[in-house]
């Protein structure tokens, strides 16, 4: 579990006027923290660190962030992000309040490995589709999984790897398996106009010659 630490201050001045021109002054961030005992409070997170890690770190989506707010020390995750639809720039960011005692959610990343030596691909001649790119998991914040990795090496063609074939550590849980719902994450098919189907056609001419 990774931990990153940056800097913030309590933020008076809002609305989104205010929101402009904080974000204006290119030093930093509007935010939000909510969660817990404590009423939601608005907070500006310094912007250089932020886009630092945020562009070197996948790992900032599903570690505990450490906040220092005026001095004041609080552990949170990061919940939402708003991003303008065509610049580079981060508009606003929701924190959520964490402790070790109680589960938060999270969006985990999939990692797909052994592509290049999947059974179904090298031996088959399929194509993998990735059904899935992340997951929303429930655990522990000390406990959440940085991504999931997903050995396909053995998949063949036809055949799914379903979220609940995954393998995860103790105290991890996929959400939407604990409401029932087991679709699938990667899957290997035939090509179109591959040797499946080229061998679907010829025991369909060899069936009507005969």
């Amino acid at each position: 579990m990774s931990e990153f630490n940056f800097v913030a201050t309590a933020r008076n001045d809002l609305g989104t006027s205010a929101s402009r021109r904080l974000r204006r002054a290119k030093q930093y961030i509007p935010a939000i923290i909510y969660g817990g005992e404590e009423a939601p409070q608005p907070i500006a997170v310094e912007q250089r660190e932020f886009y630092r890690v945020l562009e070197t770190e996948e790992a900032i989506y599903t570690s505990i962030l450490n906040l220092d707010i005026d001095g004041k020390k609080q552990q949170v995750i990061m919940k939402d992000m708003q991003r303008h639809p065509f610049k580079p720039l981060v508009l606003h960011v929701d924190f959520q309040r964490v402790d070790s005692t109680h589960t938060v959610s999270v969006q985990v990343p999939l990692h797909f490995q052994n592509e290049d030596n999947c059974v179904g691909v090298k031996q088959q001649g399929g194509k993998i589709q990735h059904l899935l790119n992340e997951v929303e998991v429930t655990a522990l914040p000390q406990n959440l999984p940085q991504s999931i990795d997903i050995d396909v090496s053995k998949l063949e063609v036809g055949q799914t790897i379903h979220l609940s074939d995954l393998e995860l550590a103790e105290g991890v849980n996929i959400t939407a398996l604990a409401h029932g719902g087991d679709t699938g994450v990667v899957s290997v098919h035939a090509k179109k106009g591959g040797k499946s189907d080229d061998a679907d056609e010829e025991g369909g001419e060899e069936a009507t010659e005969e």
